[in-house]
């Protein structure tokens, strides 16, 4: 299928990581000319040259407005516009209980899997809406709508990208820019692979046996009983960001294999 976005210029965040690498391989094989951005350098270039189209590597601080402005300007000077904003980058943040976390635990989240989006918003959209073209996914998380308890200030911080996200997407949409989000679960990357051998150590068993246990345990919705690919998430990715995608606005996807049990997003 002809996504459309051929010769479109992408800028993905977080773009080391798993579903960041997985989204920039796919959209390079469309065509997508791609500016990559992270705080790890040589896994952006390493990245970068892996790939069948023309990229972009800066390796650039997310929580600064004047680092994303500069990203931005110089994506502007290698390809001339960005179309496309998939904003992937986030962090678990600090765990534990809500009242007993510090203010600066709250602030790393929120600085980071929250307002780097209001910055990167800022930076891009006011072009894509003057040629009339543009889209902006945001990498939410189950969190977003379904809470854990020890995990609240990814929880938060997540809730509220989801709602900005869909605050932008009531007036972007008249001047051709979709805003949506896309929410996994479980997805097979270094945070969960972090967080289940954290689990395999704390139990004393091998990782994949944690991997099992919390299938059955703690995410009992996800039928099929294995961690989500970064690829499985990227599909989703590349059709929000396609021509394909034109009715899709203010939208959250889900890829997390049912681990959300309610109707509502």
């Amino acid at each position: 299928m002809d996504l459309g976005i051929k010769g479109r210029v992408a800028l993905i965040t977080g773009a080391s990581g798993g579903i960041g690498q997985a989204t920039a391989r796919l959209l390079s094989e469309e065509g997508v000319r791609l500016v990559l951005t992270d705080r790890d350098g040589e896994g952006l270039e390493q990245l970068g040259a892996g790939l069948p189209g023309e990229a972009l590597s800066v390796v650039a601080d997310i929580t600064d407005q004047a680092a994303i402005d500069a990203l931005v300007e110089q994506a502007k000077a290698r390809f001339g516009q960005v179309d496309i904003v998939v904003h992937a980058a986030g962090v678990t943040g600090a765990k534990g209980d809500p009242l007993q976390l510090s203010d600066a635990d709250y602030q790393e989240a929120w600085a980071t899997d929250f307002f780097s989006a209001v910055r990167i918003a800022r930076a891009t959209l006011p072009a894509m809406r003057g040629r009339g073209w543009g889209r902006f996914v945001c990498i939410t998380s189950e969190n977003a709508v379904q809470p854990y308890w020890e995990e609240v200030t990814y929880n938060v911080a997540k809730a509220a990208l989801s709602a900005f996200i869909k605050n932008l997407s009531y007036k972007e949409a008249a001047h051709g820019v979709l805003c949506n989000t896309v929410a996994p679960a479980f997805i097979e990357t270094g945070m969960t692979d972090g967080m289940m051998a954290q689990r395999a150590e704390e139990l004393g068993v091998s990782v994949e046996q944690a991997v099992k246990s919390f299938l059955e345990n703690e995410r009992p919705g996800i039928v099929q009983q294995r961690r989500g690919q970064p690829e499985e998430v990227a599909a989703a990715i590349a059709l929000l960001v396609s021509a394909r995608g034109s009715f899709i606005n203010g939208a959250n996807l889900r890829v997390d294999g049912g681990s959300v049990q309610a109707v509502q997003n």
